[in-house]
C-alpha cells in the first residue's frame, strides 16, 4: 500500500511537471494558432511564398525556410561558383527577404525559388547531396547576416555579368538615396559566359512589343512600319549602358526598350540588317549592384565575401538581422 501511494505520487509529480514545462507553449498554441510553427527557429520555421500553379493560377504555399532560402540561392547562383561568391550571394538574398517581410504587411515572399523537384532535375543523382550541401553551408555560415546602410537594410541588387561596369543608382534610379551603387569597373566581366547576344527582329514586332510605351500618333502614322531611321541611341549613361533612345517620335529609355524585347542586356548596339534590326547587347542583367561574375573571379583570387560585398556596396554594413522568426509577427 505504502509503495503504490508512493509511485502514484511520484506519477502525479511528473505530470505536473511536464504540464509546467508545456504550459508557455500550450498558451503560445491558443494565442497565436496552430500557425505559430512559422514562429519557429530558422531550422524549423516556414514562410509563406505566393507561386504559380499548374494551372497557372497563383496560390500562397507554407514553405520550410531551408527550402526556400537554398531553393532562390540554386535559382539566382550556379553552384559551381567559389563559396565566398556564394556566401556573398547569400548575404544580398537574405537582405533582399527580410527587407521584402518587412515592407510587406501580408508577409508574403514573392521571390522563385526552385523546389525539390525543381533541384531534382537540375541536378544529377549523385551530384545532389553535394550541390545542396555547398549552398547549405552558404546559408548556415552567413547565418542571420544582411547588409545595412545607415539604419535601414541597403538597397542590394545584382546580375550575372555587367558590360564591364556596374552602374551608378544615381542614374538609373534618379536618387541620391544609394551612393553605395556606383559605377566599379569589372573588366573580368569580358569573359563571362553568355556576354555577348545578338538579336535580328522584325520592325514590326518590335512595334507591337513597345506599344505599351510608345507615344500615339495619328491613323495614317498608327499604320505605319518603322524602318532603321526610326531608331536612334542618344545617349549612354557613365558605364556605357543606353539611358535614352528614339524610337519614332518617342523619347523612351534603354530599360524599357530592353524589358519590352527581352533583350539580355541595356548596354547595346544597333544595325540595319536587310530590312530588319540587328541588335548587340554586352553583359546580362541590369547592371546594377553585385555583378556575379565578378563576384566569382574576387572569390578565386582569394577575396571573402566580405571584401567581395564592399566593393559593390561601399559603405554598407555586415549585420546580424535576427532569425527568420523574429522578421514575421
Amino acid at each position: 500500500m505504502g509503495q503504490r501511494y508512493m509511485r502514484q505520487k511520484i506519477k502525479t509529480f511528473c505530470s505536473f511537471l511536464i504540464i509546467l514545462i508545456l504550459l508557455p507553449y500550450i498558451v503560445a498554441v491558443f494565442a497565436n494558432g496552430s500557425d505559430m510553427e512559422v514562429m519557429g527557429k530558422s531550422s524549423g520555421a516556414y514562410v509563406q511564398v505566393k507561386k504559380t500553379a499548374e494551372d497557372g493560377k497563383e496560390q500562397v504555399s507554407q514553405v520550410p525556410w531551408e527550402e526556400y532560402f537554398i531553393g532562390v540561392l540554386a535559382k539566382e547562383m550556379p553552384e559551381t561558383f567559389e563559396e565566398e561568391a556564394l556566401k556573398a550571394q547569400a548575404i544580398v538574398i537574405r537582405t533582399n527577404l527580410y527587407k521584402a517581410l518587412d515592407e510587406n504587411e501580408d508577409k508574403v515572399l514573392k521571390y522563385s525559388y526552385l523546389c525539390g523537384k525543381d533541384l531534382e532535375k537540375k541536378w544529377d543523382a549523385d551530384q545532389f547531396d553535394v550541390n545542396y550541401k555547398k549552398l547549405k553551408k552558404a546559408m548556415d555560415e552567413t547565418a542571420d547576416q544582411v547588409l545595412y546602410y545607415q539604419d535601414g537594410y541597403a538597397l542590394v541588387p545584382f546580375h550575372q555579368s555587367s558590360n564591364g561596369k556596374t552602374r551608378s543608382a544615381k542614374e538609373v534610379l534618379g536618387s541620391g538615396d544609394y551612393p553605395y551603387l556606383a559605377v566599379r569597373e569589372c573588366p573580368e566581366d569580358k569573359a563571362a559566359d553568355e556576354e555577348m547576344h545578338v538579336y535580328t527582329l522584325d520592325y514590326k514586332e518590335i512595334q507591337t512589343k513597345c506599344q505599351a510605351f510608345l507615344v500615339a500618333v495619328d491613323k495614317e502614322n498608327a499604320k505605319k512600319t518603322y524602318s532603321f531611321s526610326d531608331f536612334e541611341i542618344q545617349e549612354y549613361d557613365s558605364a556605357g549602358y543606353v539611358s535614352k533612345m528614339r524610337i519614332g517620335d518617342t523619347i523612351c529609355t534603354g530599360d524599357q526598350f530592353r524589358d519590352a524585347l527581352s533583350l539580355a542586356s541595356s548596354a547595346f548596339s544597333l544595325q540595319d540588317a536587310d530590312g530588319q534590326l540587328k541588335v548587340t547587347t554586352t553583359g546580362k542583367g541590369h547592371g546594377l549592384g553585385m555583378s556575379q561574375w565578378t563576384a566569382n573571379e574576387m572569390a578565386k583570387e582569394g577575396k571573402n565575401c566580405e571584401e567581395i560585398l564592399q566593393n559593390f556596396f561601399e559603405g554598407t554594413n555586415i549585420t546580424d538581422g535576427g532569425e527568420i522568426f523574429s522578421k514575421i509577427e
